[in-house]
């Protein structure tokens, strides 16, 4: 998982490879690579860059190659991997178009670009395992729906209830997720192009024209330059955990159903004991619980880089990049073990 600290056996329980790569040094930099090719392009739609300056910088970029080793000091000396990536894009293209390289852009548009990029492909694959996992509880409640259960409130026996009603509550929540998501876009998927101090100054007036021309290449949306207005990035986050927070909840009532005193459900394949052989505990059930309350902290730390100080912020942006992968890669966990625990549950009548 990214962050300070990694585990590949807390990843196998808590980690999700296509999440994860997505937050990799790879898209990330292969992202940078795409938005400067299509600045350049947009740019010479705009008449700001020759055509054959243009046609240079996207020829180098598919057989560019940089130099990591030289990138991770710079990031250690900049806090940021935009400049000497750039400066690397520049030296390959060479003389005369590398000036037209980044041209009118700054390190912070690159960077928010590539993320929001990157943003766009995470949110389809949750997406998708949303959706099915939505589907996977509306076929779970069409085959056990009927089950007669007690239902609990303030963890006392209340009154009888069904599957069906159980299975209906924790659905709903998720189909919410889903609308959301329909939503999210205008704000979040936006492109990043402010220029030095978010002005989009230098550009013979076509700043905001370079913008849209860059956004429909990238597949994104227009807007605003946003780089210290994080609302988007905050948001997503909160979108993110939101779902972990829903995936906890089921997570929580299954963990409790399934305990040998109460007997409402049997999850098959549940985890074993090395002291207690007659023991099935109930893994993905308390991994769901666990992931919502790590996406919960992670969120509030998350809500924090919302104070930038000025026109650009170090310290905030760089608080984003420890937040941000781990609270996408915990939700794409917690929605492969929710779909998982689901496949495997089997309702017993508790009235």
């Amino acid at each position: 998982m990214p962050g300070p600290i990694s585990s590949s056996l807390l990843s196998a329980l808590t980690g999700d490879p296509a999440i994860e790569a997505l937050f990799s040094d790879d898209a990330d930099l292969d992202a940078m690579l795409v938005f400067e090719t299509a600045l350049a392009a947009a740019q010479a739609e705009c008449g700001l860059v020759p055509p054959e300056a243009a046609g240079r910088i996207v020829a180098v970029a598919e057989r560019f190659v940089v130099d990591r080793e030289r990138l991770a000091a710079a990031m250690r000396r900049d806090g940021v991997a935009g400049p000497d990536f750039v400066a690397q894009l520049k030296q390959a293209v060479g003389e005369p178009f590398g000036r037209f390289v980044h041209l009118g852009a700054t390190s912070q548009d690159i960077v928010d670009t590539s993320l929001v990029l990157r943003l766009q492909e995470v949110a389809a694959v949750l997406g998708d395992r949303l959706a099915a996992l939505v589907g996977d509880l509306d076929a779970l409640a069409t085959a056990q729906g009927a089950v007669p259960l007690m239902a609990h409130t303030r963890m006392q026996q209340a009154l009888p209830t069904t599957a069906g009603d159980k299975v209906a509550a924790w659905r709903a929540p998720l189909s919410r997720h889903l609308d959301r998501l329909e939503a999210l876009g205008p704000r979040v998927f936006v492109v990043q192009f402010g220029g030095p101090v978010g002005t989009r100054s230098g550009l013979e007036g076509a700043g905001d024209a370079v913008a849209a021309a860059l956004a429909r290449r990238l597949g994104l949306y227009d807007g605003p330059c946003w780089h210290t207005a994080r609302d988007g990035i905050v948001e997503f986050g909160n979108w993110l955990a939101l779902i972990a927070g829903s995936l906890g909840k089921i997570g929580q009532d299954l963990a409790l159903l399934a305990q040998n005193e109460v007997g409402a459900v049997k999850i098959a394949g549940g985890g074993s004991s090395s002291a207690m052989k007659h023991k099935s505990n109930p893994v993905g059930a308390e991994v769901l619980v666990a992931l919502a309350r790590f996406a919960a902290g992670l969120q509030g730390t998350l809500a924090q880089s919302l104070v930038h100080e000025y026109e650009r912020s170090g310290a905030a942006w760089t608080l984003e990049w420890l937040t941000l992968p781990p609270i996408a890669v915990a939700t794409g966990a917690a929605l492969s073990h929710a779909r998982d625990l689901v496949a495997r549950l089997s309702f017993a009548p508790t009235v």
